[in-house]
């Protein structure tokens, strides 16, 4: 039997490299633009295990999960790790990098999460950037979460590494993923000797046999359903505009911290000024007594298709998380989702 998603045409390598190209237009970005074949985790640490080894001096910001996720990973290609941890429910600042490198002047690489989706906040990217640019240091950027919810320019913000994946603001497949990468990175990748090389990790072998080749000869059969899918989420952002996209992001964040506060009950925003919180999704506290966790399996009862979930780890006891992003970036959605925490809640 036929079917509209299988017996597809094989994917031409230049469709492949326009769907490239559209996304170096959604970060505004003349660097190089590499789609993984892989969930956002792949060119993560591939990027990483590329650009570091045991001559790194690296400054590793944890604002979430994944900031400490990458400290691991530098610490395990060998290099010398000063973190900057901060509580999650604020976001880093400029001048706490600014006091990192006073104190640690050899740091030659920043690792940072933009907007962190399991905690709600993020972070100023533009200020941190100038500061890294000022001591010439590689910066990594996680973009994942950000990307289509707000701001994500790599060029004018000096980020060297940069990876997004389409699944959360973009409202697109996870299983492919996409990195831009600065002359500058690519410099130090080459002169790594640990870096990947002959492996599903190794971001220098796409760079030999697809960019510098020329972007004509695909080095292996790409993952096709998740390429048009990306393909497809990238155009409908063309058609509705970016800027559009991630003002609906910003407005259903600000109404889901308003009408949390107004809902009563004792529920509050986890990240505490607005200004630190991420239009991705809105992470909320409970009040005294009441167990996140089981908070939102109640709401969940109701109606299982909300964007809702508790908090990872020990933050389960205390934590709510919206996942108002991508099609759930909408009043409607907000509404739905304050309602059922509303009723569990017995306000």
């Amino acid at each position: 039997m036929s079917h509209p998603f299988l017996d597809l045409p094989p994917l031409s390598a230049e469709r492949f490299a326009a769907i490239e190209d559209g996304v170096a237009r959604l970060l505004d970005t003349r660097q190089d633009v590499l789609i993984t074949q892989g969930e956002a985790l792949l060119p993560l640490e591939g990027a990483i295990r590329a650009a570091a080894g045991p001559d790194t001096v690296a400054l590793n910001v944890i604002t979430g999960p994944y900031g400490q996720t990458f400290g691991n990973w530098l610490r395990a290609c060998g290099a010398t790790v000063h973190d900057i941890s901060v509580p999650f429910h604020t976001a880093v600042t400029a001048t706490q990098v600014r006091e990192a490198f006073a104190e640690h002047p050899e740091i030659d690489f920043v690792s940072l999460v933009h907007a962190e989706a399991a905690t709600g906040n993020t972070n100023p990217v533009a200020e941190i950037g100038a500061v890294v640019r000022e001591h010439g240091a590689l910066f990594y950027l996680d973009a994942v979460a950000s990307v289509g919810a707000e701001p994500v320019l790599p060029d004018a913000w000096g980020v060297d590494l940069c990876v997004i994946g389409a699944q959360k603001a973009m409202g697109g497949p996870a299983g492919v993923s996409a990195i831009s990468v600065s002359e500058r990175a690519w410099a130090r990748m080459a002169a790594n000797p640990h870096a990947p090389r002959r492996s599903y990790l190794s971001l220098l072998d796409w760079k030999e046999r697809w960019i510098d080749a020329g972007r004509v000869v695909l080095p292996h059969a790409p993952a096709q359903l998740e390429m048009l899918a990306l393909q497809a989420c990238l155009e409908r952002i063309e058609s509705v505009g970016l800027d559009a996209v991630m003002d609906r992001h910003r407005r259903a964040a600000l109404a889901t911290r308003a009408g949390a506060v107004s809902l009563g009950g004792g529920l509050e925003p986890y990240v505490y000024e607005a200004s630190d919180a991420a239009p991705v999704a809105t992470t909320l506290r409970v009040p005294p007594g009441v167990v996140a966790s089981e908070l939102v399996a109640r709401a969940l009862s109701s109606d299982p298709s909300l964007p809702l979930a508790a908090g990872g780890g020990a933050l389960a006891k205390e934590m709510i998380r919206v996942n108002h992003y991508g099609a759930d970036a909408s009043p409607e959605t907000v509404r739905r989702c304050l309602a059922a925490i509303g009723e569990a809640l017995g306000v």
